[in-house]
């Protein structure tokens, strides 16, 4: 009996080794700090709004973003050109213009980079959303 519970304890240690391992990230990661959705509420149409989204690389390989472009034209992201090392933070501006865009909007920015994204996704996608009153 004693042999049995040893090889059962051997065994679940196993395994929490091996989980551990894979749960270490070889490579850059993004990690936002508000996730990778902001919400505007409601804005008068008209302003131009902005947001940062700021991120820490989580991984450990510096970060570069290539390129981030917008689901359309009423929508304008900057990007730290730098990497951004291990540990460290960086921010993707993204505004959206809303003049002559009247009601809801949801729009994505895609971001392309060394970063391991989602579910292997080619692109990491954040996302912007609000609504566009009359004055």
């Amino acid at each position: 009996m004693k042999k049995i519970f040893v090889a059962v304890l051997l065994l679940a240690a196993g395994f929490g080794i091996k989980a551990n391992a894979q749960a270490k990230v070889n490579g850059a990661q993004f990690k936002f700090s508000t996730g990778d959705t902001h919400d505007f509420g409601k804005v008068p149409m008209g302003d131009d709004v902005t947001y940062d989204f700021v991120f820490t690389n989580t991984g450990n390989q510096p970060l570069i973003i290539q390129d981030a472009h917008p689901s359309c034209s009423c929508t304008t992201p900057e990007w730290d050109k730098q990497p951004i090392l291990p540990g460290k933070t960086g921010k993707i501006k993204v505004g959206y213009h809303t003049k002559d865009h009247p009601g809801p909007f949801t729009k994505e920015v895609y971001i392309q980079s060394n970063a391991i994204t989602p579910n292997g996704e080619k692109r990491y996608t954040i996302y912007i959303k609000g609504t566009v009153e009359t004055k």
